[in-house]
């Protein structure tokens, strides 16, 4: 491989910085991850852009905050001032299981290695900097910052903590994608307007005295919220804020947000409309070296890299609106998506890199099949305060036509070096499901399915129902499960039509907020009698910034103020978690009591079968569970013989 010069990456250290001839830095990035040059990780996104700008801008990669706190001092002190990210990961989610336990290994660092970043990693680096350098302004970003932008529950202090802006000390947050607030304030900063009076950007939040005035802007109508301390007091408010921030967040004219937190007031801007073609093409098209920053060579890989080097994100956003899900939270409902030519152009790289062989691990994007898709009509789209356009049924407003993706796959099939083309992503299957998605014009939905297995798929589909349960389905916002039966239904006509044998994988989470231990049960029941046996099941965790975070602290649904079940204690998540695996020896017994008391016979009889029949059942091979060669599944003996006996009995 050709050794490309250091000055094609950010400098990383004041060595570099003088190869480049620069004597001051304009802003200097301290990120939690290690430095990635490519459009997937955010600090290279925020650095290339700052750098497109024609500001000069170093990285400060992982620096050790428990010694002297040199890394932070290497720079020195920075014309404009500091950006810092946590990463892209919250560094609490990145740190710990859905039980609280210390992960062993981070994505996001040189050789997988845990340990080089902290707990809550803005509020500890821009602590450090307003020390070392209290008059350089602090601005804050990244997925950590943006989720945390107002009063949120933290899962792992078990206690509602203030806006982040408050604990950091920092002097402005950017929340969502940062692109077009962070090029608004450079160039504002570059016609000489102070850090301090850039208060009336979008999407930025900032803390000023109570006895100060809101900035003005003629536009912007303001709600304010309930204080922190009222948050504290009441957890149905703390509730009730929710509903206001997330309506507010998913709207084009949106309003200001406030909230008091002590002698200080929150100001939160509206956020920009959806990001154009043009604008998100200008952000993909910087110049990118696409790799590590060479000072990781020796240290090993980096997992998180590895798993994208070979892919090409087509979008950003979501208008899925799950409940547990963040992405419409950072990257919003609306849907940017990139030109054919650009996605095209990033093609072209990939294939160029030395070690491709061919192959690309991913086409697509939060949910893959969203490119493109948006309003008919969208004034329409201007005046909507939904969370989600396609629950609890898919909007009529909304255009699901799949065809520019099918074209895309085709283009990305027919270059000369890729010999297949996969969707690593999660494809939303309720698009799909001509019962649910009313808006299927000239069966384009079926001809891009079809494309979707016959081509892009490696042995296995993953898609996500989440659950069986109509109830708590909708409180996850997710479409009921007959849809994925349907779905199902098409797949395996698929399947027989070009005589494939690929499993599909549906992926489903326990303990999540309206899930009851007896609709655990009957998950497990319904899919065994579909053929599942599942391997592995999500946990829920709680994460800021989510409905489902909402109702597990507070106890109620933030849009009807009404109590909702939630699984809390380790031995009730512990509970639910057993019935997915139903065919584990060591949890027969158990799920067997645990049914006898809840008079639920019939899910005795579904789940492990007769007394008789388990005795005789030989334990299955490890083969045997997790498929065959081929990728089928194979059904234990008996489990075929009753199939075959119910069958009987009803023709």
């Amino acid at each position: 491989m050709e050794q490309r010069p250091i000055t094609d990456w950010l400098p990383l250290t004041k060595k570099e910085v003088e190869k480049r001839g620069w004597e001051e830095i304009d802003v200097v990035i301290i990120s939690g991850d290690a430095y990635v040059d490519h459009p997937a990780f955010g600090t290279a996104v925020i650095g290339r852009i700052i750098e497109d700008e024609g500001f000069r801008v170093a990285v400060v990669a992982q620096p050790n905050w428990k010694d002297d706190l040199r890394d932070f001092k290497k720079f020195g002190k920075p014309k404009y001032f500091f950006g810092v990210t946590a990463g892209c990961m919250d560094s609490m989610v990145n740190h710990y299981t859905a039980n609280k336990r210390l992960r062993s290994t981070d994505a996001y660092t040189a050789g997988g290695q845990s340990g080089f970043r902290p707990d809550y990693a803005t509020i500890v680096y821009s602590k450090i900097l307003k020390e070392i350098y209290p008059d350089v302004p602090v601005l804050i970003g990244g997925i950590e910052a943006s989720l945390r932008r107002v009063t949120h529950y933290d899962y792992w202090k078990d206690e509602l903590m203030p806006s982040i802006l408050k604990d950091s000390q920092a002097d402005m947050l950017v929340y969502g994608m940062g692109d077009q607030p962070l090029r608004d304030m450079l160039r504002l900063l570059k016609k000489g307007v102070p850090f301090e009076s850039l208060g009336t950007v979008k999407q930025t939040a900032v803390l000023r005295p109570n006895s100060e005035p809101l900035p003005k802007n003629k536009n912007w109508n303001t709600v304010e919220l309930a204080s922190h301390e009222e948050c504290l007091a009441d957890k149905l408010k703390y509730a009730a804020n929710f509903k206001i921030v997330e309506v507010e967040s998913n709207k084009w004219q949106a309003n200001r947000i406030i909230q008091k937190i002590g002698d200080q007031t929150l100001i939160i801007n509206p956020p920009y409309k959806t990001m154009t073609e043009k604008e998100i093409d200008t952000s993909f098209d910087l110049p990118y070296t696409r790799l590590p920053h060479p000072k990781y060579k020796k240290r090993g890989a980096i997992p998180a890299f590895d798993m994208i080097r070979f892919s090409i994100n087509m979008h950003r956003g979501c208008f899925g609106g799950c409940s547990f899900c963040t992405i419409s939270a950072h990257q919003g409902k609306f849907i940017a998506s990139r030109s054919e030519q650009s996605i095209l152009k990033e093609l072209d790289q990939v294939t160029e890199d030395p070690d491709f062989r061919g192959y690309i691990s991913d086409i697509g994007g939060p949910s893959a099949n969203m490119y493109k898709m948006k309003g008919k009509d969208e004034d329409i789209c201007a005046r909507c305060s939904s969370p989600s356009c396609i629950h609890p049924v898919i909007c009529s407003n909304l255009d699901t036509n799949h065809s520019d993706m099918t074209q895309l796959y085709r283009k990305v099939d027919a270059h000369p070096k890729v010999k297949k083309a996969f969707i690593g992503s999660g494809i939303r299957y309720d698009l799909l499901v001509d019962e649910f998605n009313k808006n299927n014009e000239d069966g384009n939905h079926d001809e891009y399915i079809e494309q979707v297995v016959t081509r892009h798929v490696s042995g296995r589909l993953k898609v996500a129902p989440e659950h069986t349960s109509d109830a708590t389905l909708r409180v996850m916002r997710k479409p009921s499960f007959k849809n994925f039966h349907a779905f199902k239904n098409k797949y395996d006509r698929i399947q027989k039509k070009h005589n494939m044998n690929q499993q599909l994988i549906p992926y489903f989470i326990s303990s999540h907020p309206g899930c009851e231990e007896q609709d655990m049960a009957n998950l497990a029941a319904e899919t065994k009698d579909m053929g599942f046996q599942l391997e592995q099941v999500q946990d829920f965790t709680p994460t800021p910034m989510t409905v489902a975070t909402v109702i597990y602290y507070s106890g109620v649904h933030p849009y009807t103020l009404k109590p909702v079940y939630t699984a809390k204690t380790r031995d009730q998540k512990q509970n639910q978690h057993k019935f997915f695996f139903w065919y584990k020896k060591e949890n027969r017994h158990w799920i067997k009591s645990r049914l006898e008391k809840a008079d639920r016979k019939d899910l005795i009889e579904k789940l492990i079968g007769s007394e008789e029949q388990f005795t005789q059942r030989k334990p299955a091979s490890k083969a045997n569970r997790k498929g065959n060669a081929s990728g089928k599944k194979e059904v234990p003996e008996w489990l075929a013989k009753r199939r075959k006996n119910e069958k009987k009995k009803r023709s």
